[in-house]
């Protein structure tokens, strides 16, 4: 199966494209890593785009292939299980200590419900709130401060400076952001983009955009046929 290139992307890798074998559960209990992963079928292609703004330094070497800029990734989660299988394989990463990953999407699509399962795959304990009110939700973790941040009520971009958002963005730490678009003049370039859509049969359609050597670490880890891998 060839994976179709989107008009205008280039690739620098030619045949090896990498095909995933995606998580298709049931309903029942969140498996564990010895189970066989079948039917979805995730396709990744990764692209070589010429852009040197990025917050990192976005060039990660691919079996002696050109420097990767943007890797991308396309999945289905057919229910709630596949998306908890995911956020499990991404919060064993070891780039998801220092990533800030946005998440797009409208409005019931699922962002808080990854967020959930990122969070207490990671180990933080008891309700996983949406900040909508509060704009951002600290949790403390031994080793990691994670930062949950919903934009959808931010206007005003003198709360950026205000609410000591700068200084968050800065400090080291795991941040993440729903509906990104409302701070985009203020927001850092994202390691890793997750776009979630809502399909007719309510399964969601999911991209990934990585945009640095972090974010396609994590893109590639959170892809992987098991947990861990």
């Amino acid at each position: 199966m060839e994976t179709v290139r989107q008009p205008g992307q280039q690739t620098g890798l030619g045949r090896d494209k990498i095909y995933t074998c995606h998580a298709n559960l049931g309903e029942s209990q969140f498996p564990g890593p010895s189970l066989y992963f079948r039917n979805q079928l995730v396709a990744i292609e990764l692209s070589a785009m010429l852009s040197g703004n990025d917050r990192h330094t976005p060039i990660v070497e691919m079996s002696a292939k050109p420097p990767v800029h943007n890797a991308l990734a396309s999945l289905v989660w057919p229910d709630e299980l596949a998306t908890q299988l995911f956020a499990s394989r991404l919060a064993v990463q070891a780039e998801i200590g220092h990533a800030f990953i946005a998440l797009h999407g409208n409005l019931g699509a699922g962002k808080t419900t990854l967020v959930r399962h990122l969070l207490h795959a990671m180990g933080v304990q008891g309700r996983i709130k949406s900040p909508t009110y509060a704009v951002v939700e600290p949790y403390e973790l031994p080793a990691l401060n994670i930062w949950h941040f919903d934009f959808y009520r931010f206007s005003d971009p003198r709360e950026w400076e205000d609410a000591g958002f700068r200084d968050i963005f800065a400090s080291p730490g795991l941040k993440i952001a729903e509906w990104p678009e409302k701070a985009a003049d203020v927001l850092p370039t994202a390691d890793l983009d997750i776009r979630i859509e809502t399909a007719p049969d309510a399964s969601r359609q999911v991209t990934l955009t990585a945009h640095t050597v972090t974010g396609v670490a994590l893109l590639q880890g959170g892809t992987a046929s098991g947990v861990g891998a």
